[in-house]
């Protein structure tokens, strides 16, 4: 049976094809996935609801204004008054700035009310590759108004700053990340296994796997259409390398205590993976699964990122499940030099940390689950600290951007949303009744409202400036304003977008889809976990441990963000994402143990399998929540707050989960309520071993069985 299911990876000389088919995979698909970049798509489109009003107003005014075009706002500003000299230089500018390329058109110059600034409105239109050449468009028009300026302070804002500031932050975001991760992870293996080999070689199939799925995804984006931006393609690389390394983990702690039992590796690794290779596809079942539930998302940036999560966890569980088998059978066991396992050599787990853990949970079990949940619950009241209502563009970065402070100095002399405007698209023939209803908004300047469409044009082109700061919640509130207002002209069929409008949406976008997906996910797990353990009981328990461990991870990082790191709040989307990442990563930690508890209570009884079951996996899990948290933790060497405030959620998390959720509450309430805990299936009936009949009917689903051949 063994050989059937595992012995082909392991095969005295298919393991070599395998090798060989996997290494030639990993280059040829790394090659392809080094080309991602070129494919990705950061405008605003990817980004949006398709169904929201402001994504309605991009499309319905492209006659008007090409949607790839984004202002920048060159600013000159003198304390002590803007003289005829400065305005000669700002004119001069302009026809400078007109010849930088993809730069469309130029106004200006325009004097502040204050006589203190002028600003001068560029457009530059985006090349196919998106964000990527805002900084050197950027950089070009700087260096034009910084030419001479004799003591103006010259600043750069509006959103082409703004994008050009982002993109910055994105850059080399794989790359970035991916070293940042594989440098953690390498540190947590080399402390965990004292192996230098091993770790190595765990990298070496968790990069490989990286390249897979970065090259996979980009065939998928250049020929069937799949949307991958920055955040996508950055989350990809952390997700795939914690995760894979996480599987590695778990067969190779399997396939450690096998060869305790088999002389031949090749046996050993077998039957280590006819009895791990259930519980980790599982497991990654319930992450693919759980990451495209996101494709019910309103949000465009949010529903990409399931099936590119998705196709990274089905590359991490290839490449473990396959092509790592093959690599240790291959290399023998001196990978695990110094502490090599020998043939007959008694299992140290039965005598180890977690095992003396268990037997003091079993003193008291239900003291020590009531009083962990009643810490848990305690934690997740921190969620009220969290203001997960949209950031401002000051909010989104961890430190101090250029755009950020030109927008603070335009602030000063200009309208808020200078550079930014409200744009309004309706009837043609109702323009006037729309542009006065428009123009009579509180919080929009009258004077700046005007029709950019021709005159006699069937559809209507308005634009106005905003009184308050485009990112603000005032400007929010304008644009409600302002779409009651013109959603009332009679036969207009008037439509708001603009960039404020865009933000808007996107929040309220974010916030439907946190309602909306969560209960999803919820509901996906409890069946995956139903399925897996034949039982209602387990996962009802498990997945109220899950909920608590979420709320209380939650909770202890919103704290974390609002009194240690100073963050004002977190982005719409937040919550889903944290929940998406903790509930189906941490739900792995649930199979990981269950399965095996399953597996022990079978020829053991319920209480001494809940024992053996911890002794077995708390080190793995353990071992494995430290390597996600820890390529998590990579995120935030990216100077944007929304990554950074995910993963130190996930991290946090994790470790919650594997090393308090898991090994002690899931634990405690299995030996509090016992056999119970697997009801309907035959283990609830009774407390002693499963007789064999139905050890084998009850166990051969989840493939947890299998002990029995071991020889003597």
């Amino acid at each position: 049976m063994h050989r059937s299911i595992a012995g082909w990876v392991t095969h005295h000389w298919v393991k070599w094809v395998v090798a060989v088919l996997g290494l030639v995979t990993i280059m040829a698909m790394g090659s392809l996935g080094a080309k991602l970049t070129s494919v990705q798509d950061n405008d605003i489109a990817s980004w949006l609801p398709g169904d929201a009003e402001s994504t309605k107003v991009i499309q319905r005014s492209q006659a008007f204004s090409n949607p790839d075009d984004i202002p920048a706002v060159v600013l000159y500003v003198r304390d002590s008054g803007i003289t005829p000299a400065d305005a000669a230089k700002a004119t001069a500018d302009i026809a400078q700035i007109k010849g930088v390329e993809t730069v469309t058109n130029v106004v200006g110059p325009i004097p502040s009310e204050d006589g203190k600034a002028l600003e001068v409105l560029a457009t530059i239109r985006m090349s196919d590759d998106g964000w990527e050449d805002l900084p050197d468009r950027v950089d070009d028009i700087t260096a034009i108004a910084d030419r001479d300026a004799d003591g103006l302070d010259v600043r750069l804002a509006g959103p082409a700053a703004l994008g050009a500031d982002q993109a910055e932050a994105f850059s080399g975001i794989d790359g970035i990340l991916l070293l940042a991760a594989v440098g953690i992870v390498f540190i947590i293996l080399l402390i965990t296994y004292r192996s230098l080999q091993l770790a190595i070689l765990f990298l070496l199939c968790g990069v490989g796997a990286v390249f897979i799925a970065q090259g996979l995804v980009y065939l998928l984006a250049k020929h069937a259409d799949l949307t991958v931006n920055g955040q996508s393609a950055g989350i990809l690389s952390v997700l795939v390398l914690g995760a894979g390394v996480d599987y590695a983990l778990l067969l190779v702690a399997r396939y450690r205590e096998e060869l305790h039992h088999f002389e031949d590796r090749h046996e050993a690794m077998a039957h280590a993976l006819h009895r791990a290779a259930p519980a980790v596809l599982a497991s990654g079942a319930t992450v693919i699964i759980g990451l495209l539930c996101l494709m019910f998302a309103q949000m465009n940036s949010t529903s990409s990122l399931g099936p590119v999560g998705a196709v990274g966890i089905a590359c991490a569980l290839l490449v473990m499940m396959v092509l790592l088998p093959a690599l240790l059978v291959i290399v023998g066991r001196w990978i695990f030099w110094p502490f090599v396992p020998r043939f007959g050599d008694p299992v140290k787990s039965e005598t180890g940390l977690w095992a003396r853990v268990g037997q003091r949970i079993a003193k008291a079990p239900r003291a020590v689950w009531v009083t962990t949940t009643l810490i848990l619950v305690a934690l997740s009241f921190g969620v009220l600290q969290l203001d997960a209502d949209g950031l401002t563009n000051e909010q989104s970065f961890t430190k101090e951007q250029p755009s950020v402070l030109a927008e603070q100095e335009l602030a000063k002399h200009f309208p808020g949303g200078a550079g930014s405007p409200v744009a309004v698209i309706a009837d043609g023939t109702s323009a006037d009744a729309v542009k006065d209803a428009f123009a009579g908004v509180d919080g929009i300047d009258p004077a700046s409202v005007e029709v950019k469409s021709p005159e006699g044009s069937p559809v209507a082109y308005l634009e106005g400036t905003l009184t308050s700061a485009p990112d603000s919640r005032a400007a929010f509130d304008t644009v409600d304003r302002v779409r009651d207002a013109v959603h009332d002209v009679p036969g207009a069929d008037a439509l708001v977008g603009g960039n404020t409008a865009v933000n808007k949406d996107v929040q309220s976008a974010s916030s439907a889809d946190n309602r909306l997906i969560i209960p999803i996910i919820l509901a996906v797990v409890l069946l995956i976990l139903a399925l897996l353990l034949r039982s209602v009981a387990a996962p009802l328990i498990l997945l109220v441990t899950v909920v608590l461990s979420f709320g209380a991870a939650v909770g202890i990082s919103a704290l974390t963000f609002r009194h240690v790191f100073g963050f004002e709040g977190a982005d719409s989307s937040f919550p889903l994402f944290a929940f998406v990442f903790l509930v189906a990563l941490g739900i792995d930690y649930n199979i990981f143990l269950m399965t095996r508890v399953r597996e022990e209570s079978l020829k053991h009884g319920t209480r001494k399998g809940a024992l053996l079951g911890l002794a077995a996996t708390g080190g793995v899990i353990t071992s494995a929540g430290f390597v996600l948290a820890g390529t998590f933790t990579a995120l935030a060497t990216l100077p944007i707050v929304f990554l950074a405030e995910l993963g130190f959620v996930v991290a946090v998390g994790v470790l919650l989960d594997t090393i308090v959720v898991r090994s002690v509450l899931v634990t405690a309430l299995n030996l509090d309520i016992g056999r119970h805990i697997w009801w309907p299936s035959a283990l609830a009936r009774t407390d002693g071993p499963v007789g064999a009949s139905d050890a084998t009917r009850t166990a051969e689903p989840v493939g947890a069985a299998g002990g029995g051949d071991r020889p003597s």
